[in-house]
């Protein structure tokens, strides 16, 4: 199955599961995640690919990757400025249940953390924090299920494809998953009031030698960073870096400071992998017609998500 079949029709697959006789998560539970027996051990996660000569694990590709930067001359814009054009997917972050270290579940998976900053994996929450998230996935339905948009930095790490083009002063990224973009202007101009807050947030980006560094201001607290509700408030701020290592490969790095939230800021690295299938295009996202039929069947498990992620 392809990213190109909809997220939307699992609640069939689901019904097709139960009908089989195979156990499946109870929906208003965690995930389940396949327990071996006690005597063989911790179900290992599977190994990584590599690319562009790192591994796609992502504490070793940013480390490799940066390393790698320092002598790659990386194509060129007109203007100058390294050329990010393309079609991409993601690779490191396997999936968008959970962002840090989870064993192989019914996503089939399981992956190391992408937290690469603090070095044990973790979110640096604060205690009130971590008590509230812990309660998001019994009680809430995950924003995505309402169609709400996957913003940055869960955008760089959603499914499907996620195209860059680029014009003289901006850069601009879009994604297949619920037909979400980005506008980066890429020339000095202020940030928008702080009074308002937008879900993509708003991205001023510059050019540090050969890696693009956007930083994102006034976001929203109606979003997750992963299924299981890992999030952030209204005051966070995000400094992402892009940095083309290889001809096919951008290596990701996003840094997260909330004082409202976090003890610390904290940093997360994966890396994109060029599509270079002729012709390819991104595909319409039918996120809101697919979401009513999951919302009828199983609307009353669980209530919408509405922000507020303060003490």
């Amino acid at each position: 199955m392809t990213h190109r079949v909809a997220r939307w029709m699992l609640p069939s697959i689901v019904v097709a599961l139960i009908v089989s006789g195979l156990e499946v998560p109870a929906f208003g539970q965690r995930p389940y995640y396949a327990t071996p027996p006690p005597e063989s051990g911790p179900v290992p996660i599977e190994p990584y690919d590599e690319f562009g000569g790192c591994s796609e694990e992502p504490a070793v590709l940013q480390r490799c990757g940066l390393e790698k930067a320092k002598t790659f001359n990386p194509p060129r814009t007109p203007e100058g400025v390294p050329d990010l054009q393309g079609f991409w997917a993601r690779i490191g972050a396997r999936t968008a249940n959970n962002i840090e270290e989870h064993p192989v579940g019914y996503d089939g998976t399981g992956g190391r953390s992408l937290i690469i900053d603090p070095p044990d994996g973790r979110i640096p929450y604060q205690a009130w924090a971590k008590a509230k998230v812990e309660n998001h996935w019994d009680t809430y339905w995950n924003p995505i299920q309402q169609c709400i948009p996957d913003t940055p930095p869960r955008e760089s790490y959603t499914a499907g494809a996620i195209q860059v083009v680029q014009t003289p002063g901006y850069a601009f990224i879009m994604t297949e998953q619920v037909g979400t973009y980005r506008v980066i202007p890429t020339t000095p101009r202020p940030h928008i009031g702080s009074n308002i807050h937008l879900y993509m947030g708003d991205s001023r980006g510059r050019w540090e030698g050969n890696t693009l560094v956007v930083d994102v201001t006034n976001v929203k607290d109606r979003v997750w960073l992963d299924h299981m509700g890992n999030t952030f408030s209204e005051s966070a701020r995000l400094v992402e870096r892009f940095t083309l290592f290889h001809q096919d490969v951008i290596l990701y790095e996003v840094t997260i400071t909330d004082a409202t939230v976090f003890t610390r800021p904290w940093t997360m690295a994966f890396g994109w992998r060029r599509n270079r299938t002729p012709g390819f295009q991104l595909m319409e996202s039918s996120c809101w017609e697919g979401v009513q039929g999951w919302l009828q069947l199983f609307g009353s498990q669980k209530a919408m998500y509405r922000g507020g992620f303060t003490k």
